[in-house]
């Protein structure tokens, strides 16, 4: 089974739903390695100055913006961290709209939110009042350490939730040469029109995704199949079993829907607990010190014991 990117809630009004964030798609592509053809051991990518061929080390890397030409900007981890969003694990809806005001190109990749222990209720509950209204949620929700803007919208028995991309990621068709205008302007004749709508009645059918595979990928892992079974190498591993997060959430929808309506507020979720206390800089050295001696001792004793059988 597959692992939660975070557990967490989905908020809407004062209404707090507990939920897991899980990933909506499954990744079918054939990852390959690079080998040397004289005696197949893999290639390795080194990091190297473009100017001495040195190798870097990853300690005197830094990361830089180039605004021009061969002009660069450093930019250091402090500034990538002001930048970055608060991290909480949360999705809150910020308002509903009609879920065909929604440019398809806007859509970018899907999750599944699935409900906590007994928070099936308010699950539900949003689940059937979005179908019956035809609105989908917009909110945002922090995935690892980028913001998103993101949809929230039912299909079937689940609640997916659905990264949209920003308006300024989306090219302009004003950048391309467009046919515009009237089909006359093409001179395409009434006749023509209504001979393409027959030719597409003729072709129509019911859309079953089942109907279509990925071909090449199927080819291509019978090619692969075929030469690890002629080599004899066969590779084997588990999955570890996944954590499983307990969460309750009793509450009065009815009175929780009633104040959200009258107050217009929502109530943000809880942010993440907050990590365990580093070591201050005083108690760094002793630490470091302690785990010295700790590493050294074993060491000291194989090394002794090595002299006397020598001796």
């Amino acid at each position: 089974m597959a692992r939660p990117i975070w557990s967490g809630s989905l908020s809407f009004g004062l209404l707090n739903i507990p939920v897991s964030l899980m990933s909506g798609e499954r990744r079918t592509d054939l990852s390959f390695r690079m080998l040397d053809s004289r005696d197949k051991k893999p290639i390795r990518f080194e990091r190297v100055n473009a100017d001495t061929g040195e190798e870097v080390p990853w300690k005197d890397i830094v990361k830089a913006f180039e605004y021009d030409k061969g002009s660069y900007v450093v930019i250091e981890k402090e500034d990538i961290a002001a930048a970055a969003p608060e991290s909480h694990e949360s999705v809150d809806v910020e308002t509903f709209v009609d879920a065909a005001s929604i440019n398809l190109r806007y859509f970018e990749k899907p999750y599944v939110l699935v409900p906590g222990k007994k928070a099936e209720k308010g699950y539900v509950l949003l689940r059937e009042t979005l179908k019956s209204s035809g609105k989908v949620g917009i909110a945002k929700v922090v995935i690892r350490t980028r913001e998103y803007m993101c949809a929230v919208m039912p299909d079937g028995p689940a609640l997916v939730l659905i990264l949209l991309r920003y308006p300024q990621e989306l090219v302009d068709f004003d950048e391309y040469k467009l046919p515009e205008g009237k089909p006359a302007d093409y001179r395409l004749a009434p006749k023509e029109l209504q001979m393409a709508e027959q030719l597409i009645d003729s072709m129509t059918s019911e859309w079953n995704p089942a109907d279509y595979h990925d071909e090449f990928r199927a080819r291509l892992s019978d090619i692969i199949k075929k030469r690890i079974k002629s080599a004899g190498a066969t590779t084997k591993f588990e999955e570890p079993e996944p954590r499983e997060d307990a969460a309750t959430n009793v509450v009065d929808f009815m009175s929780l829907l009633q104040q959200s309506l009258q107050s217009n507020k929502r109530t943000p979720a809880k942010k993440a607990t907050a990590a365990k206390k580093a070591p201050t800089s005083k108690q760094a050295p002793a630490k470091a010190a302690k785990a010295a001696k700790a590493t050294s001792a074993p060491k000291k004793a194989a090394k002794k014991a090595a002299s006397r059988k020598a001796s």
